[in-house]
Parts: C-alpha cells; sequence; structure tokens
C-alpha cells in the first residue's frame, strides 16, 4: 500500500503541524478563551454573592420593620385598652351616679305619694265619720223620734271605728 509506505517520508512533517496545531489550540483556548470565561463565572459569582448580601439586607430590613410594627401593635393595643378601662369605669360611675338620683328621685315621689294616701285617708276617715254622725243622728231620730247630742254621738261612732 502506498500510503504506508510513505509514512517514513512524512511523519516527521505532520507531527510538526500536529504540534503547531495543538500550540494554537492550546494558546486559542487556553490563554484567550479561559481567561474570558474565568471572568465570566467570576463576575456572575460576584453577582449572587452581591443579591445574596441584598437579600440578607433586605430580610434584616423586613425583620426590623416587623418588629417596628408588633412593637406600634403592642402599644395601640394596651393604648385601647387604657381607654376601654378608662370608659368603662366612667360609664360605670356615670351608671352609678344616675341611679343614685333616679332612687332619690323615686324615694321622693314614695314620700310624696306616702303622704297623699295619709291625707286621703284622713280626709276619708273624717268624712266617714261625719257621715256616720249624721246618719245615725237620723236614724235615731226617725226610730225614736228622739232628738240625740251630736257630741254624744261622734264620741260613740269615733270609739266604734277605733276599735274596727
Amino acid at each position: 500500500m502506498p500510503q504506508i509506505s510513505q509514512i517514513g517520508e512524512i511523519y516527521a512533517s505532520q507531527l510538526f503541524w500536529l504540534a503547531i496545531v495543538f500550540a494554537l489550540i492550546y494558546f486559542g483556548i487556553g490563554k484567550a478563551m479561559v481567561p474570558k470565561i474565568e471572568r465570566t463565572v467570576e463576575d456572575r459569582n460576584a453577582r449572587i454573592s452581591g443579591d445574596i448580601a441584598a437579600a440578607e439586607a433586605a430580610r434584616q430590613t423586613a425583620l426590623a420593620s416587623e418588629q417596628r410594627y408588633q412593637a406600634g401593635l403592642d402599644t395601640a393595643r394596651s393604648a385601647a385598652l387604657k381607654a376601654l378601662a378608662e370608659a368603662k369605669a366612667s360609664a360605670t360611675a356615670n351608671a352609678e351616679t344616675a341611679l343614685k338620683a333616679g332612687d332619690a328621685a323615686a324615694a321622693a315621689r314614695l314620700a310624696e305619694a306616702t303622704g297623699a294616701v295619709a291625707a286621703a285617708k284622713s280626709t276619708a276617715v273624717a268624712e266617714i265619720e261625719s257621715t256616720t254622725v249624721e246618719a245615725v243622728e237620723q236614724i235615731v231620730a226617725k226610730l225614736s223620734g228622739v232628738s240625740v247630742d251630736r257630741a254624744t254621738v261622734e264620741g260613740k261612732v269615733k270609739a266604734e271605728l277605733a276599735h274596727g
């Protein structure tokens, strides 16, 4: 075969060109492309690290905001409870004052009504006594034809009404 017989003559030149191609590939990729790729990877890593640091800072800010919010809620809650307690105490005091005033007014009306009932009772008793005295005088005069002393009849009527 003629290709095999030529190997002795051309192998040195093929090895030379193989070395040149490998050297070009080595220097082209290793010295030109690899640094660009490394810079890209380093930039990417730096950007990722920066994003992680920014995310951590944002998380810390959010935590601080949440703590301030919770503190504000606690303050507002305690202020609301204090206002509620004050309003409850004020309402209780107002209710007690109104109740005492109502009790006093009711007691006054009761005393007035009791006085009016007592006056009406005494008036009614006096009218009953006078009507009874007149009736007794008329009955005695009609039945016996004798006129009776009014003072005697009043004394007897009062004695009978007192004993019931």
